[in-house]
């Protein structure tokens, strides 16, 4: 075997233990995302709209079928919206000022640099509170947008393309 040949099989030994060694310190324990608990809830009897772990699970789905009942439907209610996810897990950093997506703080941020997944959402949304959440306030007996929907106010264009989609 050559001097060289040696020499890299060494380094190559070397290198792994450097970074093998750490890992196995670790073996069998998962490093969890640090996760900030909202200032907000959704009720006085419910953090969230649906429990923690169905939200972790499908997230995602509730925004795109929440995106869809507006962008499509023309549907806005406040129970799902993104605005009012960021408006409840908004975090403030030392400053006292909203942490943005780029923060690894980020509500968001934590869990989605934690599973290596792309946030696009705040391309087009906000990533910070816009206005104040209208959450609770629909709580205390107001109507959900959608429910003031009567044909009344509709115009005849709305009217007639609801009616064609069975909508009314």
């Amino acid at each position: 075997m050559s001097q060289r040949s040696l020499i890299s099989k060494a380094a190559l030994f070397l290198a792994a233990m450097v970074t093998g060694l750490p890992m196995l310190a670790h073996a069998g324990e998962v490093p969890y995302p640090t996760i900030i608990e909202p200032d907000q809830h959704f009720s006085a009897d419910q953090e969230c709209v649906l429990p923690e772990d169905e939200m972790r699970r499908n997230h995602m789905e509730l925004i795109l079928h929440q995106r869809d009942k507006t962008v499509h439907n023309g549907v806005r209610t406040r129970e799902h919206s993104f605005e009012e996810c960021i408006n409840c897990h908004a975090i403030k950093g030392d400053d006292g000022e909203y942490l943005r997506v780029e923060s690894p703080k980020h509500f968001c941020a934590s869990c989605h640099n934690y599973a290596a997944v792309k946030i696009d959402c705040f391309q087009c949304h906000a990533d910070v509170p816009v206005r104040p959440s209208k959450q609770h306030n629909q709580r205390s007996q107001l109507k959900h947008h959608d429910t003031l929907r009567t044909e009344k106010n509709l115009s005849s264009q709305t009217l007639k393309l609801l009616s064609t989609k069975g909508k009314l």
